[in-house]
């Protein structure tokens, strides 16, 4: 049976809709970065989620191809996830999306060395007949956060961060948001197929004991 992070994971993937902090241990993940309104159609976006996925099945069809990865076992491509931030101003201002940074990111199998990395890259520009040069190998090292899950609407996302937020101050922790510490989600559901209003969405912050 393929590995599933979400199920293997449940504690990063799969949280209650309250908040509760863990301690997220380092991983490599294939990310795309930019910026912009990610509801644009044709937009960099979703060219960098084609990027993604591109590369992701790459790796995950390897098996059935010439280049073996060594320690390669099946897996489930982990779900899309993305960190976000908009210059000069704390949280996120749902209604300015053109003023969005983001990184886009799909986690890597911990077999997969920067050498597969770039000949998947390599491959997936290759027989997708894309541009995939944007996609790098992105070591991340989160350490302590607050998550949640949020039901619903992307929009809707501030008072779910509200109530991480109340959380946070009645158990003596604070949000500790830096360039490399980043508003952080994980997209549970297929919005071109799940009405917003059933959309499942970790939302992880970075914290830190208040001082």
């Amino acid at each position: 049976m393929a590995f599933d992070f979400k199920k293997e994971y449940k504690e990063f993937y799969m949280p209650k809709a309250k908040p509760a902090i863990v301690l997220v241990p380092p991983a490599n993940y294939i990310a795309v970065r930019g910026k912009g309104d990610p509801n644009r159609k044709g937009g960099a976006y979703q060219s960098a989620t084609g990027v993604l996925y591109a590369v992701a099945y790459t790796i995950k069809m390897s098996k059935l191809g010439d280049r073996r990865i060594e320690g390669y076992f099946d897996f489930v491509v982990p779900p899309l996830e993305g960190f976000w931030w908009q210059d000069g101003i704390d949280g996120m201002d749902y209604a300015n999306k053109d003023a969005f940074q983001w990184i886009s990111v799909i986690r890597l199998p911990d077999f997969v060395t920067r050498e597969d990395f770039d000949w998947a890259v390599q491959e997936a520009a290759r027989k997708k007949k894309i541009d995939c040069s944007v996609a790098e190998f992105l070591a991340l090292d989160e350490g302590l956060c607050v998550q949640i899950m949020h039901m619903g609407a992307f929009d809707d996302e501030p008072g779910t961060v509200a109530v991480m937020d109340a959380y946070l101050a009645e158990n003596g922790y604070e949000n500790d948001f830096s360039s490399h510490r980043l508003h952080h989600e994980i997209y549970l559901s297929d919005a071109r197929k799940v009405a917003p209003e059933k959309w499942k969405t970790v939302i992880r912050h970075p914290i830190r004991e208040k001082k």
